[in-house]
Order: C-alpha cells, then structure tokens, then sequence
C-alpha cells in the first residue's frame, strides 16, 4: 500500500466539482444554523453537491473531532468537547426543516466516552422518531471496540438501517486503520443479525488503496457470512498529501465485476461505482429489494449513468 508521498493525478472522468448552489447554501445555512456538522463537509465528499442539492445530509454526531486517526479519512483528530445532549434534538430539528424522508447519522469515534457514543446515537434516533415518526433512520456506527453492550443499546434504539464500514481488505487493513480490527469488524456486524435479524445491515469499502480483485471478493464473502445485506463500494480518493496515496484509480468495468459477484453472493443490494460512499443514495439502496418486486428498473444516480444498483 502506498505511503503518503504526494498525489496521483485523477483521470479526467473521475473529475467531480463541487457546485455552489442556492440549494446547497440553503442547507449549508440552516446547518450553522442549527450548530450541526455533516460528514459531507468534514470528509470533502465529492458528492456533497448532488446530495445538499436533493435537500439531504448525512448528519456527524459527537462533534467534529475523532479520537482516532485513520490514514485515509479527513476528519479532524483530536481532544472531543463533552457531548451535547441537545444535539439530538437539533438533529431531529434539521430532519424535520429539511423534509427528509431518509436521514443517515453517522458520529466521529469517540473512544474518551465509557459507551462510545452509543446512548447519543440512541437519543438521536429517538428524538428523529419523536419529530417526524415517517423518516426513515440509518445510522453507521463506529465499532464501539467491540463493547457488545453498546452496540445492544443503538439497537434497542430500532434504527431502519445498522451501518459499519469494513473500509478495506484484510490484507492491508493495520495499514489503513491502525486502530480498527478487521474482524471486530465482522463480529460487530454478525452480532447485528443475531440481536436484530429483522434490522438490515449494510457496510462499505473503499478500493483503490493497493487491494487485489481477489481481496476484494474474498472481503466481499465474509461481510456475506455473516449476514451482511447491502454493501456499498467506491474509490478512496486521497484528501490531502498528509493521507495514503491513491494505489489506482479502479476502471469503471472492476465496478461491474464487483455488482455481478455482489448479486451471486446473495446480497440484497450492491452499489458499486467511483463516486459511491456509504451513505449516497442510502433510501434507493434500502429500497432496492422493493423495487426489483414491483418490476420497475432502479434509476442509476442522476448525473452518474455508469453507476447502477443490482438485486437479487
């Protein structure tokens, strides 16, 4: 896996601006206003127009400072301030002005709390649920160090969604998150279906990092084996020369590969395409399965055609 030495430049169809758009302003705005942050912004999403411009955020609880340091991720690390407890509601509050049928919440790891999070996360959802009882809510959650009491808590709290990314392959996973454990990962997601069997869980990679095609499938199988439903996979694009160097910019026939391997694994979905992050059209994932039984094709991402969404 490559170091941090620099940049390598971008094909040019993997060039993506980000637009400033009265409708992106208007949610930047309300957003301040409300003291929230987003992992739009704090993670430089290359989505992050197309999605503030469709009036939706994926909401970053806890503050804007991670107490780890993951080599390819853009938050910032350092000392937390204590949590807020009327964040949730601010959270609720932003749901509710912003129309969102489908929020997603995600939080920056917090390892200086005893739970690491997972009581916030529970109120965030609770309080979304007290406000507008109609939206749908995905949380991607950090791996609470494999605190099976703290998982049971955001569990307990009903989310539509359990989201945690695997982020990468085993073979290079020490290398790209030094303070994460591949299979705590795997365990955290199979502890999931064995709590909750009727919650669907989800959990996305990035590639592009010096993985193999291989590593990917076999990455792939055991998210599969443990009960994994929707898996999302896109191209770690680096965020500064401070971060790991981009290994390759995957050709958009791999994508293809990865759907086609997805759908004979039995996922229930797979959206597998340069610009995809977890959380990028989270509600058409979710709803993949309903689609594919009322015999309407899903419509890939506007502005994103090579992109598409495959079922079982």
């Amino acid at each position: 896996m490559p170091q941090s030495s620099g940049y390598q430049r971008k094909p040019q169809w993997l060039l993506k601006k980000i637009e400033r758009t009265p409708d992106t302003r208007e949610v930047k705005h309300l957003l301040r206003d409300l003291g929230l942050n987003t992992v739009c912004e704090e993670a430089q999403c290359p989505n992050l127009s197309e999605c503030f411009g469709r009036g939706t955020a994926t909401f970053m609880i806890g503050g804007d400072r991670c107490t780890r340091r993951c080599h390819y991720c853009d938050v910032t690390t350092g000392r937390p301030f204590p949590l807020d407890p009327t964040e949730p509601r601010r959270v609720a509050e932003a749901t509710r002005r912003l129309k969102l049928s489908y929020v997603v919440v995600t939080a920056v790891a917090r390892d200086d709390v005893q739970d690491g999070g997972a009581a916030h996360f529970a109120a965030t959802i609770r309080n979304i649920r007290q406000l507008v009882p109609d939206t749908e809510i995905e949380v991607l959650i950090p791996d609470f160090k494999g605190d099976a009491g703290a998982l049971q808590t955001v569990l307990d709290a009903r989310p539509d969604v359990l989201n945690h990314n695997i982020e990468t392959v085993r073979p290079i996973f020490d290398a790209v998150r030094p303070q994460g454990d591949y299979d705590r990962t795997l365990e955290l997601l199979a502890r999931c279906k064995q709590a909750a069997p009727d919650i669907p869980t989800k959990s996305g990679l990035m590639v592009g990092l010096g993985e193999t095609t291989a590593e990917v499938f076999a990455t792939m199988r055991d998210l599969r084996a443990v009960g994994v439903d929707l898996v999302t996979i896109g191209q770690y694009l680096q965020p500064s020369k401070a971060h790991v160097v981009v290994a390759e910019y995957v050709p958009r026939e791999r994508y293809a590969e990865y759907r086609q391997y997805g759908q004979e694994l039995g996922f229930r979905a797979t959206f597998a395409g340069p610009f995809v992050r977890s959380s990028f059209h989270a509600g058409e994932l979710l709803h993949a399965q309903d689609v594919l039984e009322d015999a309407a094709p899903i419509a890939p991402p506007a502005g994103n055609d090579w992109i598409t969404l495959e079922t079982w």
